[in-house]
């Protein structure tokens, strides 16, 4: 890739106007899952690779319609051609995973093709286990590893080691890159007496420059949430955490974008029985550099959005409907990318959802008219492009999962 300058991450909201974003497309790697394995790569069902891509195709296509693409793995064979870096990736990767024996083996692969071995997995000969090298299907979620917040990379802390590889590459990806400018670092390794906790990137939202939500449930615990707050007191001045207490099952609750998303300057996608009910904890703790904390009880997450000046009106996952809303909830229902103020990309099949959001002013287009360019969301005050998702929705995950914004214009 040839760019002429080189890109300089800042992301101060969920729903400025996306300047950059980097996606990468399911590949073989999805393919290695099986009804023994599905579950150790925290999978619940299995994926076909074929059907995959053809959903994918659309909402790739209309993000490259609105904002300038970067993709995983051509950032990873930029640092891999730097032969220290490459060293230095293989040898983490192979100690934490216990494969040091392949090190000799990998070391004569040139950069693509170690870059095809690190998220398609290197296949065995002999049969006898399928991969000396496993894939990393879960990489098209690339929300997951890494939070651009602010000038910042945090690199997430799993709570599961089956995808570890991911923030390994993610940190010598935005270390080293000569593509991207930026600091990266771990709250976890940063800010945690024992070096426990995990956070994960789908439970943290930028609601605005001074306010953070996080989910906190399975995948990003209390310990990774007291490493964010001590992130954001080191950054001065009065900032807010909001923390969002997740239900453990079932497993479509795993991060807060699978209940809660922003849409636009005053409107949010929800699901009902978890944002509205008051059944889940939410707690507000105010920073002021290391002045003090404040920390209260809020009646939901709304309403200590509105406490704090930005009035949001709920659209309601599957129109809040008690039977719609589980079923679309289940399918991601709740889970929008915003690349500007009103203007979001989400799975067609919800269309519960869907028509929710054409209620509240959404014009619903369709990703493949997008993607060819014969609808152009510019045209729309609001809109909905809505993408074919019968198969990527059986990953666990949507819109917002798949996509790692780097860069966002202010609101």
């Amino acid at each position: 890739m040839d760019y002429f300058r080189r890109v300089k991450p800042c992301v101060e909201s969920e729903i400025g106007k996306l300047d950059y974003v980097i996606l990468h497309a399911p590949g073989p790697e999805i393919e290695h899952m099986t009804p023994e394995n599905a579950h150790k790569f925290l999978f619940s069902d299995i994926l076909n690779y074929h059907e995959a891509m053809a959903n994918y195709r659309d909402f790739e296509g209309s993000l490259r319609k609105v904002t300038n693409v970067l993709t995983f793995k051509d950032l990873l064979i930029d640092v891999l051609k730097k032969e220290d870096i490459k060293q230095d990736l293989l040898t983490r990767i192979l100690e934490r995973e216990n494969l040091q024996y392949l090190k000799e083996l990998l070391d004569g692969f040139d950069a693509e093709h170690l870059a095809t071995a690190l998220i398609e997995g290197y296949e065995n000969d002999n049969f006898k286990e399928r991969y000396l090298l496993p894939p990393i299907p879960n990489l098209f979620f690339m929300r997951d590893a890494a939070i651009t917040m602010y000038n910042n990379v945090i690199i997430s802390k799993m709570a599961t080691d089956v995808r570890d590889r991911e923030t390994i590459i993610w940190d010598a990806i935005f270390k080293h890159s000569s593509i991207i400018d930026v600091e990266a670092f771990s709250p976890i390794a940063r800010y945690s007496m024992n070096g426990k906790g995990s956070i994960e990137g789908g439970d943290v939202e930028i609601a605005r420059h001074d306010i953070i939500l996080s989910g906190c449930g399975s995948r990003t615990s209390r310990e990774g949430i007291d490493a964010m707050l001590e992130h954001l007191r080191s950054l001065g001045g009065r900032r807010h955490l909001i923390m969002q207490e997740l239900p453990f099952e079932p497993e479509s609750f795993i991060h807060l974008d699978m209940v809660f998303t922003l849409l636009d300057k005053d409107r949010c996608m929800a699901y009902k029985p978890v944002i509205m009910s008051g059944a889940y904890k939410t707690v507000h703790y105010e920073v002021n550099g290391h002045e003090y904390t404040k920390v209260t009880e809020e009646k939901n997450l709304v309403e200590a959005l509105n406490n704090l000046g930005m009035d949001l009106e709920p659209v309601f996952c599957g129109g809040g409907d008690d039977y719609a809303g589980p079923r679309e909830q289940w399918h991601s229902g709740a889970n929008f990318f915003a690349f500007a103020p009103g203007k979001v990309l989400g799975y067609a099949r919800n269309y519960n959802t869907i028509e929710a959001l054409n209620k509240n002013g959404f014009e619903v287009l369709k990703a493949a008219d997008v993607a060819s360019g014969k609808l152009n969301p510019n045209d729309y005050k609001r809109c909905v492009v809505a993408f074919e998702g019968n198969e990527l929705c059986r990953g666990g995950g949507g819109a917002r999962c798949m996509t790692m914004p780097l860069l966002r214009e202010k609101v």
